[in-house]
């Protein structure tokens, strides 16, 4: 994600503005002070006390790979044992990583020399550097055609990369400023993010054109997102109004709008429990239940400084936040679902 500072809308005349709050508040559910959440563990991790981005766990392995933007590495995380087992350096200002269990490939986005570098998981060495626009962020992965989709932030385009000849092979314009960029199992196709035109895109991988454009009423800097196959629901969080917006894929609707964790970044989904994380920018986060098509706020916290990256681990219910400095160093907060939690 990019720290954007934005104009917020002139504020509303006294009384509606009271109203329009208790409206979105009883509609919400905000649950503010409290997440069902229980800190397991908070391990060293190597480094500064800089920034850090996005997240990508390979569960085979039991390693999370995160994203050093500030000291410009990927820091490999052994989860099982609980500890750093290497940092790939060069990799300049790492933005987003992505390991693809089909190709056992890692993937990070180099925002400082706008390029996506690959990276082989089993000797941590870098093997390809492919161009990728102009500040490279999210990626996603279609299997089917074997590329991989870069939301080109600034750009304003998706760079599309060939993973078997490591070669772009298109740039798909989107019209306006590309937050995070999905991929989408049941339609195979991928959709993105366009926060400046709070719009959804759809391309089909098949022709890298865009074949639709999803209005999205209410989001200011829809940047992050998440498309649960299940259930056909795309999550969105707004970084510019501090919304998650609960999309229907399958009509293309609006179900519902949450406030959430302040300056909402990255999200991440538990399947198997059904439950959604979203981290915020302002060390918030907020967790949500989600049960076919009803969603629900289990609760928004401080969860720790900058707590804006998250991962969760399907099979032990562990989340894993980054953080850039607890007592002077960096940690990565590990927790699990509290006991009394239904």
């Amino acid at each position: 994600m990019t720290q954007r500072h934005v104009h917020r809308k002139l504020a509303l005349p006294a009384i509606t503005a009271i109203a329009l709050l208790v409206s979105q508040s009883a509609s919400s559910g905000t649950a503010k002070g409290h997440l069902p959440l229980t800190t397991v563990a908070d391990v060293p991790l190597t480094g500064g006390t800089t920034r850090w981005d996005y997240a990508s766990l390979d569960r085979s392995t039991h390693r999370l790979y995160l994203a050093h933007l500030g000291d410009s590495v990927v820091t490999v995380f052994d989860t099982h044992n609980r500890k750093v087992v290497a940092d790939v350096a060069n990799v300049s200002d790492v933005h987003g990583v992505l390991f693809v269990p089909q190709l056992h490939r890692l993937y990070a986005s180099a925002t400082g020399t706008d390029e996506v570098v690959a990276i082989d998981p089993d000797t941590l060495k870098i093997t390809a550097r492919v161009p990728a626009g102009n500040y490279p962020d999210g990626m996603a992965y279609a299997p089917e055609v074997h590329k991989l989709y870069v939301s080109d932030e600034h750009g304003r385009t998706d760079t599309v990369i060939d993973v078997r000849t490591n070669k772009r092979v298109a740039t798909i314009p989107l019209g306006g400023e590309v937050g995070n960029t999905q991929y989408d199992s049941v339609s195979r196709h991928i959709f993105a993010n366009v926060q400046t035109r709070e719009q959804l895109v759809e391309i089909d991988p098949t022709t890298d054109q865009v074949i639709s454009r999803i209005d999205l009423p209410g989001a200011e800097g829809n940047h992050g997102l998440y498309i649960d196959p299940s259930t056909r629901l795309a999550f969105i969080a707004c970084e510019d109004n501090d919304k998650l917006i609960v999309l229907d894929l399958a009509t293309r609707r609006i179900l519902s709008s949450f406030d959430v964790a302040k300056d909402p970044d990255v999200l991440a989904f538990d399947s198997a429990l059904g439950w959604l994380y979203v981290a915020g920018e302002s060390g918030e986060v907020s967790v949500f239940r989600v049960q076919g098509h009803s969603v629900s706020l289990l609760g928004t916290s401080m969860l720790g400084p900058n707590a804006h990256v998250v991962a969760v681990d399907e099979t032990t219910h562990q989340a894993y936040f980054p953080l850039k400095s607890v007592a002077g160093r960096p940690q990565l907060r590990i927790t699990k679902p509290s006991q009394a939690t239904p």
